[in-house]
């Protein structure tokens, strides 16, 4: 067993900072109070019940969804990482009084599972297909694992190694294991951390059976359909796509199916391939990633354009208005993000990261952290919203709370645990992915190494790194300079670099003996963009969408007036951005003129010979993360060019 790991960085990042800060101070009290149903006028969520039930401390029936359980798990998970930035007493203690809770409720064999305990006790694995056994378990061993390296306390821990162990046994390919794998992926990654924290081979082992047993034939969910007497043909088109199960893994080439239950499992095959070498598991995973960022994902980091199965469509299917794009997706698509740089330092991984982090993943949640989104559009009119039936899983707001609430702890787990993004590590090799204040140190060949960051990223591109190394030490920073950062320039002690020569994969490679109080400086021009999507996007053929560094932007009805679809942004128009400490926070707007037809001129007419009635207006764009944060109205990120 490892040691528990100490946090060796401190997020001192304004715009992180207060997301963080929310997390800690508004998110984690709320969704705890949403987790014992105290929360007025939402539905409730009776999670932390389920689990005294269990225990035998009360009695009653199950409630929820039959992953009810991963919500108590995320926002477990989403404490140890609060935990790691600012120590807090009573959040410990209510979150050990939580685990103590669980030690009750767990089975003398090892089971965990509140939904199969109260509510079909001796039906365990019997519907791996639909009921999220393994999904729950694999949540709640991500929480153990960053609770004890939170925390150092292994209670948790132990009892997550006992109930995979006890999964250990049951699944498998020796006679009375269960031949099979889980319906909604998140336990193949989920054993890979506790592989890397109990340096237990077993649990590498068993990731990799769940992951090449997938989508073999005879087909798994056929055969325990049959056992238990289903003879229904299987909703989603009777096609096991959904689960990712159409096909083994490594015979897959196009993202398909449920975008979560998709990501999550590629997550796993990196991490799989970082941890075994194998070659062809890592070629499945690049096509794979290749298809997901360059044909299936929205500009914001979003993916799974598809309401029916909360699914991938088809290659260049990105409506706007119809987008689907669950916060979840996001956030896993941050997972497997991070996990590709694990495989290969390239920036094209972190690139896309970096756009989920700033838009299609915060975007879930208001910046108070008490509502939140499920779905995450690109265009929203709230008049169809509310008639048309093919709009409604379109929220015009963000909501306080969900039946199937999977959505709020996850953006908090994720914004919490931000830090751990920002760095990698390769013996002497150190890799910076994101930039954003924050002080880290590193041991760098048996050497200790400070790293000290400061900015005001994403407003401004200019970031300073302070590189305090014990002494004179000689080893390699490697910098990302993101793909949108035209004419970047990097110095070292106040000398430019000519850096074109040591970028490899959209990394500069410094290889120097560093001294303490060596100053790195980077700047990375922040010019507002005009972006076109590939014309196979049907739905964005003459639009365009704003782009400053990182940052997607959008039109809001709060500053434009309605019908936003109305708009014109001319090629030469000029654009300004600005900042603005009043509005959303404190962001960056970008300002400029644009034209609007007439719509005095059409004296009601529904259709005209063309005629052109421009009047010149002014437009503001506000971050895309940001919308919905005042007055109900349109919104829009493509607008007709």
């Amino acid at each position: 067993m490892k040691e528990a790991i100490k946090n060796r960085l401190k997020i001192t990042d304004k715009f992180w900072g207060s997301y963080i800060k929310v997390v800690r101070e508004q998110v984690i009290p709320y969704q705890w109070d949403a987790l014992n149903d105290r929360l007025p006028n939402v539905a409730p969520s009776h999670a932390i019940e389920n689990f005294r039930i269990a225990a035998g401390e009360a009695e009653g029936e199950f409630y929820g969804m039959v992953f009810q359980d991963s919500d108590v798990a995320k926002w477990l998970e989403a404490v140890a990482y609060s935990l790691e930035h600012k120590p807090d007493s009573e959040l410990e203690k209510k979150a050990d009084e939580v685990i103590d809770l669980m030690e009750k409720a767990q089975a003398e064999d090892g089971y965990l599972n509140t939904y199969y305990q109260v509510k079909e006790p001796g039906k365990r694995w019997t519907n791996l297909r639909d009921n999220h056994e393994l999904y729950c378990a694999g949540h709640l061993i991500e929480a153990a694992v960053a609770y004890y390296q939170s925390t150092g306390k292994r209670k948790f821990l132990d009892i997550m190694i006992k109930y995979a162990d006890h999964i250990e046994r049951v699944f498998g390919r020796e006679e009375g294991q269960i031949h099979g794998y889980p319906g909604h992926q998140e336990i193949e990654l989920a054993l890979v951390k506790l592989y890397e924290v109990t340096e237990d081979e077993k649990y590498l082992k068993l990731s990799q059976y769940f992951i090449d047993e997938r989508g073999t034939q005879p087909h798994f969910f056929d055969i325990e359909k049959k056992k238990r007497n289903d003879s229904k043909p299987f909703w989603f088109n009777d096609d096991y796509a959904y689960h990712q199960a159409h096909k083994p893994v490594r015979e897959q080439e196009k993202a398909v199916g449920h975008a979560v239950r998709a990501t999550y499992m590629y997550s796993a095959m990196a991490d799989l391939t970082a941890k075994t070498g194998d070659h062809e598991l890592r070629e499945a995973t690049k096509k794979l990633w290749k298809n997901v960022t360059q044909k299936q994902m929205y500009i914001t980091g979003g993916i799974g354009s598809m309401v029916f199965g909360e699914a991938f469509s088809f290659d260049y299917d990105l409506p706007n208005d119809l987008a689907y794009t669950e916060t979840c997706a996001t956030v896993a698509l941050a997972f497997w993000a991070k996990r590709m740089l694990s495989l290969e330092i390239n920036s094209q991984y972190a690139d896309v990261l970096e756009t989920a982090l700033y838009n299609g993943s915060i975007s879930g949640m208001d910046l108070d952290g008490k509502k939140f989104f499920y779905v995450n559009p690109l265009e929203v009119s709230p008049q169809a919203c509310h008639v048309r039936k093919d709009h409604q899983h379109v929220k015009t707001v963000r909501q306080p709370w969900f039946g199937c609430a999977c959505c709020p702890p996850n953006i908090a787990r994720l914004i919490a645990s931000v830090g751990h993004y920002v760095y990698t590590q390769e013996e002497d090799e150190l890799f910076i992915h994101l930039y954003m204040g924050n002080e880290a140190s590193f041991t760098i060949q048996n050497r200790e190494v400070q790293m000290i960051q400061r900015t005001n990223y994403p407003w401004d591109g200019d970031v300073s790194i302070e590189v305090l190394p014990e002494g004179e030490h000689r080893f390699t920073l490697a910098l990302r300079i993101p793909g949108w950062a035209n004419g970047a320039t990097v110095k070292v002690n106040g000398e430019y670099v000519d850096h074109v020569p040591l970028m490899k994969d959209g990394y500069v490679y410094i290889e120097r003996t560093w001294a303490p109080n060596d100053l790195i400086e980077l700047s990375f021009p922040m010019e507002v963009e005009r972006i076109q999507a590939n014309p196979q996007v049907r739905h964005n053929n003459g639009k365009v969408a704003l782009r400053r560094g990182p940052i997607v932007y959008c039109l809001e009805e709060a500053d434009n007036g309605p019908n936003l679809a109305g708009i014109i942004l001319p090629r030469d128009s000029e654009l300004k951005a600005e900042y603005n400490e009043e509005i959303l926070g404190g962001v960056v707007l970008i300002k400029g003129e644009a034209l609007r037809e007439d719509e005095e001129s059409w004296n009601n007419t529904l259709y005209r010979p063309v005629e052109d009635h421009p009047k010149s207006v002014q437009i503001t764009a506000i971050p895309y993360y940001a919308w919905c944060n005042r007055e109900p109205g349109e919104m829009l990120v493509w607008m007709n060019e």
